[in-house]
């Protein structure tokens, strides 16, 4: 519908793409202004008029139209009033599809995402689940356009860290504590060490020596590494099991290790290798940044090294034509300097196709989350106890309900996802147990519940055929108008996502898509005696639990269908 409209308009105003049209219409915020309005401004300037007086040019210029019950201007806006049988049987029509809202703006496109990336040896925190939330439901998003998407878990599996865990225990561990509690028993020596080094300095430099060994292939050296990597990817692939995610590749900073001498050279080659107190840098001062570093004084690699490795490494192997980072926005400096080195380094493209996704900071209650004072909170306890209190709640609520520890499970992962992605990426999130498992309000609890009520609907209407047509003169009501609206806008909603890297995007239009639902399930008798109004009415139902599905699965969240 937007579409025909833009059409409309673009046959009668020159000076405007087709594209920026469609971008520029909106839906009002009340239902008497119209069913879509066009604002006027942007054409003042290329047509030197005021753009009231625009906005009844255009009016004028297109008359009468056999899908419009009427124009009105208002101010600089064009309010187009639809006919609704017409508006309806477009909106179904549309939706009542298995490629609703997908599209191919990605095709014969790659994009490469590097999420989630923990720290190889530290335990998956609270902490970082924003990056794989984050980056899975990207990804889905991306998919659904279209892109071809290579998710790349960029695991922190090399640096001095190791050094320091490797100190720690050759002095205060045991083969047999590790193997008992794996990640547990490693944070316990990693914070030992930081406390014993606080008292002793010179135990740094012994890590940096061990460190050394690892990097020029001592075998005792790197037969602990792997054992500590092995260890923690058992833990890591447990917390995805439960979130449902899954990785193209894991390839950690350790898989650049010998590829890191070639960037080297290439820096070097290009004259921007410079000396700095015994350190290798390249100078980013004329751009108002600190050095990059390349190599540290004892000529190991470095972050910096290691992803320069692995964009030149994805760029060659996957032929991206974008590569999204999403890690913490304190990291927003190094990514900037190592997109900086790669563009110095000749590469346009870099502009462009290399992109940072920061994110806020997440808190339990308030209280910030700290590797080194040990100050954690596992992942996989924040699920496993979002599922307990879930099963708790629907025990109560549906004690009858088949399956409970299954709909219990995608319900507790469903509102600590839900929880993080409802709010825009770059802010902080506080995680509260009574919000995030509320059923009501702006919640993943509440949505899914609301699809669970879709399904019961649907389910009570045997006679009910989706792919059998509906009388659409019968949808007549505000609230059923409305929920079309809503659903019709899931295409322009995933577009806008992906354009914005902003997954809170379908967060926030899943509850609108809910709200909406809600309000038209409590003021409309659904299903009736008169079969065919049920019918119309059970297909917008219909319809509203497929978005809803489809908005979640972008999300990473399972829907229920019954709750």
């Amino acid at each position: 519908m937007k579409e025909k409209i833009a059409q409309l308009i673009s046959n009668n105003v020159e000076g405007i793409e087709m594209s920026d049209i469609i971008a520029s219409i909106e839906i009002p915020p009340r239902p008497d202004m119209g069913d879509f309005a066009f604002p006027c401004f942007r054409l003042a300037k290329v047509l030197r008029k005021a753009p009231n007086m625009i906005a009844a040019d255009i009016k004028e210029a297109i008359g009468d139209v056999d899908f419009i019950e009427k124009i009105d201007v208002a101010g600089a806006y064009l309010n187009f009033y639809i006919k609704k049988d017409v508006f309806v049987k477009t909106m179904i029509e549309a939706a009542n599809t298995d490629d609703f809202g997908k599209s191919d703006i990605g095709e014969g496109q790659t994009i490469c995402i590097d999420y989630s990336s923990p720290n190889v040896a530290k335990n998956f925190h609270v902490g970082h689940l924003r990056t794989t939330i984050i980056g899975n439901s990207l990804y889905k998003i991306h998919s659904k356009l279209g892109y071809n998407v290579v998710r790349i878990n960029h695991l922190g599996d090399w640096g001095t860290q190791f050094g320091k865990l490797i100190v720690a225990y050759k002095a205060w561990g045991s083969k047999e504590a590790v193997e008992k509690d794996g990640i547990s028993e490693l944070m316990k020596l990693y914070v030992k060490f930081h406390e014993e080094a606080d008292k002793n300095p010179e135990l740094v430099d012994e890590a940096r020596a061990w460190f050394n060994k690892m990097e020029n292939g001592d075998e005792e050296a790197l037969s602990i590494w792997q054992w500590f990597k092995d260890i923690s990817l058992v833990e890591y692939k447990r917390t995805y099991n439960l979130l449902g995610m899954d990785f193209d590749y894991y390839l950690g900073e350790s898989f650049y290790r010998d590829k890191c001498q070639a960037v080297v050279d290439k820096v070097k080659a290009a004259g921007l290798l410079k000396e700095s107190e015994g350190a290798m840098i390249v100078d980013l001062s004329d751009y108002d940044m600190a050095p990059c570093i390349i190599t540290k004084k004892d000529g190991s690699s470095i972050y910096a090294t290691r992803d320069l490795a692995a964009i030149f490494y994805r760029k060659d192997t996957y032929h991206f034509s974008k590569c999204l980072y999403v890690t913490g926005q304190e990291q927003k400096l190094h990514f900037a300097q190592v997109f900086k080195v790669v563009e110095l380094l000749g590469n346009e493209w870099a502009k462009d196709q290399l992109v940072h996704i920061p994110y806020g900071l997440v808190s339990l209650e308030g209280a910030k989350l700290s590797t080194r004072s040990g100050n954690i909170i596992y992942a996989e306890d924040i699920l496993k106890d979002a599922i307990a209190k879930s099963l708790e709640i629907i025990t109560e609520k549906s004690p009858n309900l088949p399956n409970k520890e299954d709909v219990a499970k995608k319900v507790g992962v469903g509102a600590v996802l839900f929880n993080d992605l409802y709010n825009q990426r770059i802010k902080d999130v506080s995680f509260s147990w009574d919000k995030v498992l509320n059923f009501d309000g702006e919640t993943g609890p509440y949505v899914q519940y609301t699809h669970a009520r879709c399904c019961s609907v649907v389910r009570l209407a045997e006679s009910f055929d989706p792919s059998k047509p509906v009388n659409y003169s019968l949808i007549t009501e505000q609230d059923a108008i409305e929920l079309l609206k809503e659903i019709n806008r899931f295409p322009s909603v995933i577009k806008d996502a992906a354009d914005k890297y902003e997954p809170s995007v379908v967060a926030r239009y899943a509850v609108d898509v809910a709200q909406a639902f809600n309000k038209f399930y409590n003021s409309t008798r659904i299903n009736v005696d008169d079969v065919e109004l049920k019918n119309a009415r059970v297909m917008l139902t219909y319809l509203t639990k497929n978005t809803i599905s489809e908005a979640l699965n972008l999300l990473g969240i399972e829907a229920p269908e019954a709750m």
